[in-house]
């Protein structure tokens, strides 16, 4: 099954690369074509760091299931478990 973040891995060098070869043959010169085809690059990154960026499931610590994240419960533990020593 691919995820987003192999989709995401996958795409980098081929917008680089393939844009790039877009921009060269449509007459853009190599130092221009690169720098913007890497803006391109960049924003995937960028996008899959920070706006669908990859989240750890917390666990409860008395059953050791998951914690959904969407629950009020979930809100109060996450300091408890970000400052926990083990």
């Amino acid at each position: 099954m691919t995820d987003y973040y192999d989709i995401v891995l996958g795409l980098i060098p081929v917008s680089l690369a393939g844009l790039t070869a877009l921009l060269v043959s449509a007459g853009m010169s190599l130092s221009v074509s690169i720098p913007l085809a890497s803006t391109v690059t960049l924003g995937l990154i960028g996008h899959a760091m920070f706006i669908n960026g990859p989240s750890v499931p917390q666990t409860s610590p008395e059953t050791g299931s998951e914690i959904p994240t969407d629950s009020a419960e979930s809100k109060r533990n996450t300091k408890a478990n970000r400052f926990s020593a083990e």
